[in-house]
């Protein structure tokens, strides 16, 4: 939850009661495995191919770290960062739990989903170089396993958040940047009382001290604009560190909100403390009313009235006032309502002026102008202009020479053409053991090494000379006792040719196994060329032409009668004879049947990926029958 508090409509950004619940550890496990068994493929057969046997189970790794990291993310994101929303519900979260604690099981949150990423990012990459279906599910098993195994770890964690979004969800709608009006006091002054009277609140009231345990929020208009009314337990008059959840809950308010306190003083003494017991609370919590409107609110005048009060009562009662600027008494009764609007428009009468001289002393926007700024008119002497001509060498040289001045870089590009045309010299500053190292060529280093130290001096010299020999060996050449013999030249020859033939074989065996080749048109042959074929191979080629030629006679009396019996395409009827059509049929069987190579029947045990076989893919025991609560979840 990204909060920042710049405006009046961030109240907005603090709705509590939008946090999703949070599921416990072994909920969250049953939920993160049944989605991943429900959106993910649950069928995998052995003859699969290896690369599609691991994506199947890659598949099941990745969307249950996917759903792990969606859950835990959502947690994170929605519950509110102590350090980055308002001061008054930081410290109220931190009064109500410990922000520590707090702080830790989000981190162990945030921590095992970084574990569960990483874990599923390391079998994934397990999964990559499984080389059997077995292995495959036995990695996708571990993985799952471990994931759910670091998940239970955090039972403790949820729980806790869990308890805390409950808490948030009952904390109260306070907008810290509305107009406010609070109630403070000791308890039973007949703050609740005063609040539903002037709010739509309906806060429970007793005659018993401590009957409201936590802040409560009314609401109501002035001056057409919407005010918020916040009603706050009683307050002791004991040390900080001695009061409980339910008086720091008050102290917060008053600490961290902008708004308008109403203290109520019960001068009747009915809720069981003296007038000076409340003064003596007013002045112990003076550091946190200090820059703010203050009205005292002198209750229950119905029972004993202002004119009732000892002299010793008043005194302490005016001493309230003392070191405030902004402070007024209105003398009230909660149970017959007078005075109670006029209590509740001076404390926004004075909260509306202190926010308008707040705005007023913040100062007034500075403009960018010329009406605003000073320029002088004074016209510069002639003998002394606000900018001095260029130095020329001469004056440079003798500025040098007396060593009044430092010769400044400046100075140099000025007399040397300007900027663009003079290049400053770095290396003259140097301060080196020898003056004449400074200007030596910066060594070019590659793998670590100086290339200077590789590089040959006399290289140009070695080369100089290897050219002149070769130009020699040129001159003293004698073609006539130095050329190639002729078994160099048959020697070149056979080479070439064996170069042509590997290179031919090379691509009729390309040709022969590609799978574009042109496709050749049958080649028929006579019979005196078949015979004399077949003489050569032992082979008798009377029988096998006596063979042809009995089949040939077959199917041809078989095609005549079967072009006999075609049916009619009106009316999809045969023949006549029904009984000439079914002898027909037999002699087709027949020879098809001599005439065709049985075909061998494979064993079961040989069926293999290749066959493209899938038997059932619906188990039996999951689809048959009618299923009761609690056998749906299968993994």
């Amino acid at each position: 939850m990204s909060v920042g508090f710049k405006g009046s409509d961030a109240s907005q950004l603090y709705r509590f009661k939008d946090i999703q619940t949070v599921p416990g550890a072994m909920d969250l496990v049953d939920i993160v495995l049944s989605a991943t068994q429900r959106r993910t493929p649950t069928v995998v057969h052995p003859q699969y191919d290896i690369s599609r046997i691991r994506s199947f189970y890659m598949r099941k790794v990745k969307h249950c770290q996917q759903e792990y990291h969606d859950k835990f993310s959502a947690i994170l994101s929605q519950f509110p960062k102590i350090d980055d929303i308002h001061p008054f519900y930081a410290d109220l979260c931190n009064v109500l739990y410990d922000k520590d604690h707090y702080k830790i099981a989000l981190g162990q949150v945030n921590a095992v989903r970084n574990s569960v990423d990483q874990m599923a990012k390391e079998y994934v990459r397990l999964l990559k170089y499984a080389d059997s279906s077995y292995k495959c599910k036995m990695l996708k098993r571990a993985a799952l396993g471990r994931m759910c195994t670091i998940v239970k770890k955090l039972k403790n964690s949820l729980a806790y958040l869990e308890e805390v979004r409950r808490h948030l969800g009952r904390l109260p709608g306070i907008n810290p940047f509305s107009r406010s009006v609070l109630l403070a006091g000791f308890p039973n002054v007949g703050k609740s009382t005063f609040m539903n009277v002037l709010s739509n609140a309906n806060v429970e009231t007793a005659n018993w001290s401590f009957t409201t345990q936590s802040l409560y929020v009314g609401h109501f208009d002035y001056k057409y604009q919407p005010w918020q009314v916040i009603d706050t337990p009683g307050v002791l008059d004991r040390p900080l560190s001695s009061r409980n959840t339910i008086e720091l809950c008050a102290i917060t308010a008053m600490a961290h909100l902008s708004c308008a306190v109403l203290f109520l003083v019960d001068i009747s003494e009915h809720c069981g403390h003296t007038v000076a017991d409340q003064v003596k609370l007013f002045h112990s919590l003076r550091p946190l009313l200090q820059h703010k409107p203050v009205v005292v609110v002198l209750n229950k005048i119905d029972l004993r009235g202002v004119d009732s009060l000892t002299a010793q009562e008043q005194e302490m009662i005016k001493s309230m006032g003392e070191g405030f600027d902004l402070i007024h008494f209105v003398a009230c009764s909660t149970l017959e309502k007078l005075n109670l609007d006029e209590a509740k428009n001076k404390a926004c009468e004075m909260l509306l002026s202190l926010k308008v001289q707040k705005r007023l002393m913040a100062g007034k926007t500075a403009y960018n102008t010329l009406d605003e700024l000073y320029v002088t008119n004074v016209t510069p002497l002639a003998e002394r202009p606000p900018i001095g001509a260029p130095p020329t060498r001469g004056d440079l040289a003798a500025r040098d020479e007396m060593g009044d001045e430092k010769l400044l870089e400046k100075d140099l590009m000025e007399v040397e053409g300007g900027a663009g045309v003079y290049n400053a010299d770095t290396r003259k500053h140097w301060q080196l053991e020898d003056e004449s190292w400074k200007y030596d060529e910066v060594p070019e280093i590659l793998n670590g090494k100086n290339v200077a130290d590789f590089v040959d001096p006399e290289i140009d010299a070695k080369l100089r000379a290897l050219e002149e020999e070769e130009a020699e060996l040129e001159r003293t050449w004698d073609k006539d006792v130095q050329a190639p013999t002729q078994d160099w030249y048959d020697a070149q020859a056979a080479l070439r040719e064996i170069t042509i033939e590997r290179e031919t074989r090379r691509l009729m065996s390309r040709i022969k196994n590609s799978n574009n080749q042109r496709t050749q048109a049958r080649q028929y042959m006579d019979t005196e060329a078949f015979k004399q074929r077949l003489a050569p191979m032992g082979i008798d080629p009377e029988e096998i032409l006596e063979r042809l030629t009995k089949y040939e006679k077959e199917t041809t009396t078989i095609r005549a009668r079967r072009q006999l019996f075609k049916p009619d395409r009106k009316t999809a009827v045969y023949g006549t004879n029904v009984e000439r059509k079914v002898e027909l049929e037999k002699d087709i069987h027949r020879v098809n049947k001599r005439y065709t190579k049985p075909k061998k029947s494979q064993p079961k045990d040989q069926i293999n990926e290749a066959d493209r076989f899938i038997g059932a893919k619906r188990p039996k025991h999951l689809f048959s029958g009618k299923r009761t609560i609690g056998k749906t979840d299968r993994r």
